[in-house]
């Protein structure tokens, strides 16, 4: 062997510094002869066959102690098949040699590239079932430009990280290497010697599977096969349809009899039918993707393309949208690009340097969850955030994205003191590159699926984020803002809920500049949030009667609707992921928990089939204030018009403990009304203190209106009627 093949063999297996085990291990022809190197520690001995029918070629030398054998052979033809017989001193082992397919892997992907298959990161990033030279295998790829040295590390290998060094193209700073015969379900991940000489070991960033903390393992998965979209999903998305979301917690919902959580089985056959039966639209699932740490509730992912297998396995998962998708309910995945977790086989200075967070803390620390925040300048990383939320419509089935905590994204100062920031190029606070990502990313996405819709959790005023030319893109914002004005105003007693008047109506003077989402969501009643039920005010019976009357009102008002699980039958304490829901409160068919549950199943099926209440929630066309001034008697009152204008819903709430017996109702038209829903219904836990049926409006000038009416109402209630055009016989 010559001398400098000898020095390039040492640099490689004792120094741990080559990026290039292509150009010295493997099969390599040199002028008029062929040499073999293979790298195998602890081997006693090792063989080279020849493929097709096993026959002895060459017994290799060992050039080194530490598990380094070399042959030279006669000029061998460029494309000679051979594997490996490994003697392991007390077994012998027969094996494909990875190294020997290097010239099949440069034209594998030279066709591949042809094909305009790699527009997509997680295509080639990440493990491959492939099949090279007529051999099965995985091919592993990784992207760490900085790193010195990378292996492959399994249990094929007996998680030596010294026998598969990855192989580094230049250009890209990905590392890849072929291995035969590993197939699915394999557990891997990566040691790397990072740009400071550290040894370290990560898991795949791109990995389609995940074994759970603290092994944390990646596992070889197939791609998930294409999911293609029906008109149906599509149109249940539409800005003009009725919109109503179950925002679950799939380990809190509901627990078998041991406590234990249910998986994606058990949840197909009883969260589905439930959420249907109670009249949702939509299922929104608090995130699934892999987060070591359960009580995040998904907030702190790391490898953002495996679900977290606490649930069962991605195939159940795919089944348990496909069943929603029957019973004609989409399904909406809470999705986190805004920061990941600092642990150390994660993301977190990846291959010696902050490859995918901001280097400096003023940008790339986040202190109000502990996490890193992904660095939006790196074209990789958007291109690892913006293939995701593609991933999971493409691959999973979902009908649209939520996208967390879009204000931590935007805003460069976002719970930082004044020194602990850094301005953007003009001198402001928004974050410049994330609002490229954004507009970059939901434009993709809708050219890609049309029907998808994407959702911003976005609590500021910044302007046009569900605007598609000027704006960020997004189909819809929840609006935040109304949920904290009107439980503001709930919460007060009732004594003093006269100086909050306008906390009610404040949310339509700029209910249209986006269209929004109500979300009652889990933020609402996280630990220390307490629950629905007891940020209403007064007495217990008083805290129900609030909050039949103000769940009636949100459904009445303009926007999409979210309701957290557990608030749809006033659960009364805050939400606890480590428990399931209180379902007993349910089990006396006549308690107030199941009339709050009748209640919000009825304004959901109402709410379907009355186009007044959905189709105009984006224009001010759809809405008017009938009385929005009546602060000494705590009534609000509004009419929600359909696109035809002639189909009408008229809401009226008191939010006061009176009960109003001939309260006039100033009308726009003569047209009668017929009482359709009454909180105070004895179904849903009133007391049916006044029965509505019809009211036909006199010519009684009342405010602004040239016709008025006179209503009885209950205390602490609301109630819808219809307004029509006919006349009583």
């Amino acid at each position: 062997m010559r001398p400098y093949d000898r020095l390039a063999l040492n640099h490689l297996i004792l120094q741990k510094k080559d990026q290039y085990p292509f150009s010295v291990l493997g099969l390599h022809h040199i002028n008029s002869h062929s040499e073999f190197r293979v790298f195998l520690p602890d081997a006693a001995n090792v063989n080279i066959l020849k493929k097709e029918n096993l026959s002895h070629v060459l017994t290799l030398d060992r050039i080194h102690k530490k598990g380094l054998f070399f042959g030279k052979f006669k000029r061998l033809p460029r494309n000679f098949s051979y594997i490996l017989e490994i003697n392991w001193t007390k077994t012998k082992q027969i094996i494909e040699d990875p190294y020997c397919y290097r010239d099949y892997l440069q034209d594998f992907w030279n066709k591949e590239k042809n094909k305009d298959k790699f527009s997509l990161s997680y295509q080639k990033l990440g493990a491959h079932l492939i099949k090279l030279a007529g051999v099965y295998g995985t091919y592993f790829s990784l992207w760490a430009p900085h790193a010195k040295k990378i292996s492959v590390i399994g249990q094929f290998n007996h998680w030596d990280i010294r026998r598969y060094p990855m192989n580094k193209q230049n250009k890209t700073g990905i590392w890849e290497l072929f291995i035969p015969d590993i197939g699915e379900n394999e557990v891997y991940q990566f040691h790397l010697i990072n740009s400071y000489g550290q040894s370290i070991i990560k898991s795949d960033p791109y990995a389609f599977s995940v074994e759970s903390a603290p092994k944390n393992y990646s596992i070889v998965r197939s791609l998930p096969n294409v999911k293609f979209r029906t008109k149906e999903q599509n149109n249940r998305n539409q800005i003009d349809k009725p919109i109503s979301i179950y925002e679950v917690h799939l380990g809190s919902w509901k627990r078998d009899n041991d406590g234990n959580m249910l998986k994606f089985k058990d949840l197909t056959q009883q969260l589905i039918p439930y959420v249907k039966s109670m009249g949702f639209t939509h299922i929104e699932i608090l995130p699934i993707q892999n987060h070591p740490l359960y009580g995040s509730w998904g907030y702190q992912p790391l490898c953002l393309y495996a679900p977290a297998p606490y649930y069962g396995s991605y195939i159940e998962l795919i089944d348990f949208i496909e069943a929603a998708h029957h019973y004609e309910l989409n399904v909406i995945l809470d999705w986190v690009g805004g920061h990941f977790p600092e642990d150390k086989w994660g993301l977190a200075q990846f291959d010696g340097t902050s490859l995918y967070e901001y280097s400096d803390p003023r940008e790339g620390i986040q202190h109000k969850w502990q996490t890193l925040i992904y660095n939006y300048k790196n074209p990789q990383v958007r291109q690892l955030l913006k293939d995701n939320v593609f991933f999971w419509i493409k691959h999973y089935g979902f009908d649209g994205i939520r996208m967390d905590a879009v204000t931590s994204m935007i805003y460069r100062d976002f719970c930082r003191a004044e020194n602990e920031w850094i301005p953007n190029k003009f001198g402001g606070n928004i974050n410049l590159e994330v609002i490229d990502f954004l507009k970059e990313t939901n434009k993709f996405i809708h050219q890609k699926h049309p029907g998808v819709i994407m959702i911003a959790e976005e609590c500021t005023s910044y302007e046009g984020v569900t605007s598609k030319k000027k704006g960020l893109g997004f189909d819809y914002k929840w609006n935040m803002g109304w949920v904290t004005d009107t439980l503001n105003f709930m919460k007060q007693d009732i004594t003093k809920r006269i100086d909050f008047y306008n906390k009610i109506i404040f949310a339509t003077s700029y209910a249209w500049k986006e269209n929004f989402i109500l979300s009652l969501s889990h933020d609402e009643v996280s630990p220390g949030k307490i629950s629905m039920f007891e940020k209403m005010a007064g007495s217990e019976s008083e805290k129900f009667s609030n909050l039949r009357a103000y769940y009636a009102f949100m459904w009445a008002h303009p926007g999409k609707k979210l309701i957290f699980m557990g608030n749809e039958f006033a659960q009364k304490q805050e939400w606890d992921h480590d428990n399931q829901l209180s379902w007993y409160v349910l089990n006396d068919p006549y308690s107030l928990h199941k009339g709050i549950q009748n209640l919000v199943r009825d304004l959901n099926h109402y709410y379907q089939t009355h186009p007044a209440l959905y189709q105009n929630d984006v224009s001010p066309e759809g809405f008017r204030w009938l009385i929005a001034d009546d602060k000494q008697k705590l009534v609000f009152a509004f009419i929600r018009y359909a696109k035809d204008k002639k189909t009408q819903v008229l809401a009226i709430s008191n939010f006061s403990n009176v009960n109003y017996k001939h309260y006039r109702l100033g009308l726009e038209t003569p047209n009668i009304l017929y009482e359709v829903l009454n909180t105070d219904n004895l179904l849903y836990g009133g007391s049916t203190r006044f029965e509505n049926k019809h009211f036909v409006p006199e010519t009684i000038p009342h405010h602004e209106f040239q016709w008025s009416v006179l209503l009885n109402l209950p205390s602490l209630s609301t109630l819808y009627f219809e307004v029509k055009e006919q006349h009583l016989d």
